[in-house]
């Protein structure tokens, strides 16, 4: 499908606007893809505030020149793209997963922060626990001092009260 020049530059628009807002992009080749794996994959990465699209691949070149990224091969032959807006981890995840399961695309590589990153860093994003998760830990181990000292506070009285029980028993036991 050709597309026009006013087409072509709001779609170089599109993506540069994109690139601005996203933390990461990740790069993917694909091949007997359909419909429905793709709206699969678009779904998940909207859930968690990102966008999944098939690019043009001289208009994404064209988009990343211009919104200062590094030149790379990445986008030598059929492309998908990733934006991660919000959640990188858990969109490199959702990639991830999909390419293992599925086997309709493959990881090439993508940028984080602006920088280049390769289909291996991106494997281990996703491997990087949740952002749940890791809030779910800080506030485990902010908690536990506070638990401790409560625990500490509260055995000294627990012994004592145990003495008294025992003590209590002790003096029960020789009336009976």
């Amino acid at each position: 499908m050709a597309f026009t020049k006013e087409e072509k530059k709001a779609l170089v628009e599109q993506y540069e606007n994109w690139l601005k807002e996203s933390h990461a992009i990740f790069v993917m080749s694909y091949s007997t893809m359909t419909m429905a794996n793709i709206n699969a994959v678009r779904l998940a990465a909207r859930e968690i505030g990102g966008e999944v699209h098939v690019v043009k691949n001289t208009l994404m070149k064209i988009a990343l020149k211009n919104a200062g990224y590094v030149d790379s091969d990445l986008f030598s032959e059929s492309s998908i793209v990733g934006f991660a807006f919000q959640d990188v981890p858990g969109l490199a995840k959702i990639l991830n997963k999909s390419a293992k399961d599925e086997n309709f695309f493959a990881l090439k590589g993508g940028y984080l922060e602006k920088e280049l990153i390769d289909a291996k860093q991106i494997v281990m994003l996703a491997e990087l626990p949740s952002r749940e998760q890791v809030r779910a830990q800080l506030l485990a181990l902010i908690n536990t001092p506070a638990t401790k000292l409560v625990r500490t506070i509260q055995e000294p009285a627990r012994g004592l009260a145990a003495v008294l029980k025992a003590y209590s028993e002790k003096q029960a036991a020789p009336a009976a």
